[in-house]
């Protein structure tokens, strides 16, 4: 059966990578064996629409997956899947990010066995900080879910929300090679949209969570930021506060699965508008020295040195953003012409 192929191919993405084949082999083995005595019971082959009934009894496919992980005792056993695969996703980002940071950092001053040593150290209290995060969004979760049942359908179980026609193509892939996004993703999109939204927020008062102990030669430095920055700041709030809130909306109305063209274009529009004020600032000015009459001489070429390299900087963002909106509305401009000329046939 083509759907039960698609619903191991499902479960099989959560397992240990270790055993999957082998816990794949046994669970296909004793599916099909309930799907014989299924259809001898009804004396007929399973249709389409029973098949997908007795495939949701038997759970998400991320749940059924989950029966063959270890016992824990955390989270609520319905989200505690989705908890595990979030905290998974937000380690390696935070830790992407987390070297990013730490390599700049670390070119900034001279480099050393005890720098590099520093950086290396701080990060299990990055994960630490990371987990915290993950944990406390779906311990709310939870919390409104077991409170407030039927009120917010994206917090119920995942069972309750999934069908099995959902389920991607073998080994295939959704029009224009994109992948299915499934409610983890979604949720997954949200709590990473929240977590960065805090910690955009939090940088003007606690710059250290942005350039961690380099705020201290900042502060040190004969540079300053040039006041287009606060509007430039705000403007990146306004756009990430716009995009949380859609996708946000996709997850309460349990429109996540559709495709999100205009959602793309809308955001990358407005992400234009703080690139172009990077780019209209006057003389391109976007750092200024503390004391120019003092440091005029000493500096000059280091100043321009960093603003050249912030107007370049916004330069690039700009043309992949540009490419981007162009993008977005080519391949919603073609995704109509295809319906249009499905429905001329």
């Amino acid at each position: 059966m083509d759907l039960l192929d698609r619903y191991l191919q499902a479960v099989k993405k959560h397992l240990p990578w270790q055993r999957q084949d082998d816990i794949i082999a046994e669970l296909k083995a004793n599916l099909e064996a309930q799907l014989e005595d299924k259809e001898a019971a009804l004396g007929h082959p399973l249709t389409a629409a029973e098949a997908e009934d007795w495939l949701k009894q038997l759970g998400h496919p991320i749940q059924v997956a989950a029966r063959y992980q270890p016992q824990r005792s955390m989270i609520g056993p319905a989200l505690f899947p989705f908890y595990l695969y979030v905290l998974k996703v937000a380690f390696l980002w935070a830790t992407v990010i987390w070297t990013i940071v730490a390599v700049v950092q670390i070119a900034a001053q001279t480099p050393s066995e005890l720098t590099v040593l520093a950086a290396v150290l701080r990060v299990p209290g990055m994960l630490m900080t990371t987990a915290a995060w993950v944990t406390l969004i779906f311990a709310i979760i939870e919390f409104v879910a077991a409170r407030c049942p039927g009120k917010f359908p994206m917090l119920a179980p995942p069972a309750a929300h999934w069908t099995p026609g959902d389920l991607p193509p073998l080994g295939q892939q959704l029009s224009g090679g994109r992948k299915p996004r499934s409610f983890a993703h979604a949720l997954t999109e949200v709590i990473f949209g929240f977590l960065f939204l805090v910690w955009w927020l939090l940088v003007p008062r606690h710059p250290y969570l942005l350039i961690g102990p380099g705020v201290l030669y900042w502060h040190a430095s004969p540079f300053q930021l040039a006041p287009f920055s606060v509007l430039f700041y705000w403007w990146v709030v306004g756009v990430n506060v716009v995009q949380l809130a859609w996708r946000s909306a996709d997850l309460i109305r349990g429109s996540w699965p559709r495709p999100r063209t205009a959602q793309t274009i809308v955001v990358s529009a407005i992400g234009l508008i703080p690139l172009g004020l990077l780019l209209s600032v006057p003389d391109h000015a976007y750092v200024l020295l503390r004391n120019p009459a003092l440091d005029q001489a000493r500096y000059s070429a280091a100043l321009t040195s960093i603003n050249l390299s912030i107007q370049w900087s916004a330069v690039i963002l700009c043309a992949i953003s540009v490419l981007e909106l162009l993008w977005g509305i080519g391949r919603l401009s073609l995704d109509r012409y295809r319906k249009h000329a499905a429905a001329m046939r």
